[in-house]
């Protein structure tokens, strides 16, 4: 990192199409993503709610762009962290042109994955024949947390907290 300076990125959002891994000519792997980030406002004359969607290119190397290829898909959410980069070229008719990216450092995938045989639809609302059963996630090594029912947590005496 140079001194006194920082380019650094965070995006959360979801992915605009399916990814396609491509390899460079050393072997390397490579994906280009576009990932949407959403937010709203409310207008002032009208009082009507404005969603507003910005797309952001973000490109993988290596293992991070085959884990992207192999269990991302157009709808899932990501969370990406990464540089800006930007790309000045020539096109056909000699004009300059450029495109602004993120290179991506660090990622996470957030959600089911929907291509395996476990899939989980959506983190807050699984449906119940998609979610496999306790047995099968301790085989799969998983950790399991039983939410607590409200009866449970009405039976909660902070009496017995020994501090």
């Amino acid at each position: 990192m140079a001194k006194g300076t920082v380019n650094k990125v965070i995006v959360l959002g979801t992915i605009g199409k399916n990814p396609e891994v491509r390899y460079m000519p050393s072997g390397t792997a490579a994906v280009n993503l576009s990932i949407a980030t959403n937010e709203g406002y409310k207008d002032k004359q009208t009082g009507q709610h404005i969603d507003v969607t910005e797309w952001h290119r973000v490109v993988f190397f290596g293992k991070q762009a085959e884990v992207v290829g192999q269990y991302c898909e157009k709808g899932n959410k990501i969370y990406v962290e990464g540089r800006l980069r930007t790309n000045k070229w020539k096109d056909q008719q000699g004009n300059e042109r450029q495109t602004v990216e993120i290179v991506c450092t660090e990622m996470q995938l957030l959600g089911g994955n929907k291509k395996s045989d476990d899939n989980i639809q959506e983190v807050d609302r699984p449906s119940s024949s998609t979610v496999p059963n306790n047995y099968e996630r301790a085989k799969q090594g998983r950790t399991i947390v039983q939410q607590p029912t409200v009866e449970q947590l009405n039976d909660f005496n902070d009496d017995e907290i020994p501090f």
